[in-house]
């Protein structure tokens, strides 16, 4: 059991270090578009829309900078050392044919020689299956599915 809560403490920090990389490529995105616009100048007429596309490019990646953000906190904040006994967040879920991590949408994940899915937990899948315990069944989507193990 102490392995498996050394498995989420590895894949909450991974989690961040994705948040932190994908941070770092918005805020250089966000300065290419900033210098482009500067660079380019004022508009020449009131027709010459690429300036203000640029600054639109920025304004969108600021937008996702502050998600990026807010789940950078979250995930920090987020304390993990304990056994979840139910599907909810922060839990690690063994199904018979993926391995879940509960914790943000982040996607598949390698980590240990191991292949996880890291999902939030407002995915359809999740839906189905919160609340369940170990050795609970469930039904998504037509397909009959178990937890095998809950960590």
């Amino acid at each position: 059991m102490k392995a498996d809560i050394s498995l989420k403490e590895k894949l909450l920090a991974r989690c961040i270090e994705i948040k932190e990389e994908s941070e770092t490529h918005i805020l250089a995105a966000m300065n290419d578009a900033q210098q482009g616009a500067n660079e380019y100048g004022p508009p020449k007429d009131r027709y010459d829309s690429f300036r203000a596309q640029l600054m639109r490019k920025r304004d969108m990646l600021a937008q996702q900078l502050a998600g990026i953000e807010e789940e950078l906190r979250f995930l920090r904040q987020f304390k993990q050392g304990s056994v979840s006994t139910k599907v909810e967040l922060g839990a690690l879920v063994v199904l018979e044919s993926q391995l879940l991590y509960i914790m943000a949408g982040i996607g598949k994940v390698e980590i240990e020689d191991k292949s996880v899915y890291v999902v939030s937990p407002v995915v359809p899948l999740v839906a189905a299956m919160n609340g369940l315990k170990k050795g609970d069944s469930f039904i998504f989507r037509g397909n009959t599915m178990k937890i095998v193990d809950l960590f």
